[in-house]
């Protein structure tokens, strides 16, 4: 019985390529009936972002020097990707980009418990679907709880830090591997693909990694 393929995926939720691609690789995944086990990992976007968060559109521009009007026709672009894959961007002039490095320690903790998962798509859809304040600790600890996660142990987890080294050491180790932008995903533990890369792209890619594993 062939084992299943090791899908690494370096990610922030602050990133909607990150879901969009992840969606994309789904349906391929799904199409091809590759048997598969997806392990996510840490990458700060923005680890400077001070503990308020700012402004997405504002952020946007400052760091790609982008036009309202670009940063407009670009969120069209991603609702529309989101809307044929099934999820659900509902950006406003108010969104917020959020510093995720207590995000990420609740990941790790979730993950622990075989959760990551369940607990890295239910924040995607809270960020980018139900604008939830991602900065505040108790938002954090609702989210955990409502995918039926230990509420008082999630605010526990965050407020100790118990888990601030293992995701400095685990961002550290994609880094060095030359990780510098998301979603990143490695394929059997060898093939890099970086970006959303299309349902086709991914359906071809996972074609070629079946190829070389017969």
């Amino acid at each position: 019985m062939t084992e299943p393929l090791r899908i690494d995926i370096v990610s922030d939720v602050m990133c909607p390529w990150c879901i969009i691609g992840y969606r994309q690789l789904s349906a391929a995944l799904e199409a091809s009936g590759t048997a598969h086990e997806v392990h996510w990992h840490p990458f700060e976007l923005n680890p400077q972002m001070p503990a308020e968060g700012q402004n997405t559109r504002e952020h946007i521009m400052e760091k790609y020097g982008s036009t309202p009007e670009q940063s407009e026709q670009s969120r069209q672009q991603m609702k529309a990707l989101g809307d044929s894959l099934g999820f659900d961007f509902a950006w406003t002039d108010d969104s917020r980009m959020h510093n995720t490095f207590n995000t990420h320690q609740l990941l790790h903790w979730a993950d622990t418990q075989g959760r990551r998962h369940d607990l890295k798509m239910a924040l995607f859809t809270a960020h980018f679907t139900d604008q939830r304040n991602l900065s505040d600790d108790n938002v954090l600890a609702d989210i955990a709880a409502e995918i039926g996660l230990n509420r008082e142990e999630a605010l526990a987890v965050l407020d100790d830090q118990r888990f601030a080294n293992d995701v400095r050491a685990a961002e550290t180790f994609w880094q060095q591997q030359g990780i510098s932008g998301v979603p990143a995903v490695v394929f059997d533990r060898k093939h890099l693909v970086t970006g959303a890369q299309g349902v086709e792209n991914y359906t071809n890619i996972l074609s070629q990694i079946a190829k070389l594993k017969s």
